[in-house]
């Protein structure tokens, strides 16, 4: 049996939607990046439909949409100043499009050697209705996937 090298993480990528329990993920990376002087990268990816409601003929303006971006780099860059001291970040990243798109193309953009990612854990009906964006990567990414399950929200939940 031929014996796989172990790559050590440089470039790590951590998608968000800013969410509950976001900041869960982030430590989690900051935490395993640390022995490895690896640099993080954080996403947020606008999902289209949120830009407004095709179906009823309904879109957002430029300006709300630059506000919209303008107030989540704004999240992310808050996300980082707390962790800044303890590992290096790369800029942040605000995206538009489909999740799992913007997220397997950010990780080859940025040759991310891992992406770290957060969970629900949702099951039966909540996960069919709303689906998996981790799963989704998980099934199609181009380096390996750590996910993080979200304990400090499960009650919420």
């Amino acid at each position: 049996m031929k014996q796989q090298s172990v790559v050590t993480p440089k470039n790590i990528l951590v998608p968000t939607d800013l969410g509950d329990g976001a900041e869960e993920a982030i430590d989690y990376a900051v935490d395993l990046a640390r022995p490895f002087g690896a640099t993080i990268h954080l996403l947020n990816a606008i999902t289209l439909p949120a830009l407004g409601v095709p179906e009823l003929g309904v879109a957002l303006s430029g300006t709300v949409m630059d506000d919209m971006m303008a107030d989540n780099l704004h999240a992310l860059e808050k996300l980082i100043d707390k962790r800044r001291h303890r590992i290096p970040f790369g800029p942040p990243l605000i995206k538009t499009g489909d999740p799992r798109d913007v997220i397997n193309e950010a990780a080859k953009e940025l040759g991310a050697d891992l992406i770290v990612m957060a969970t629900h854990g949702r099951r039966g009906v909540s996960r069919m209705l709303l689906g998996s964006v981790t799963e989704l990567v998980v099934r199609t990414a181009p380096c390996p996937v750590l996910c993080v399950r979200l304990h400090a929200h499960e009650a919420a939940a």
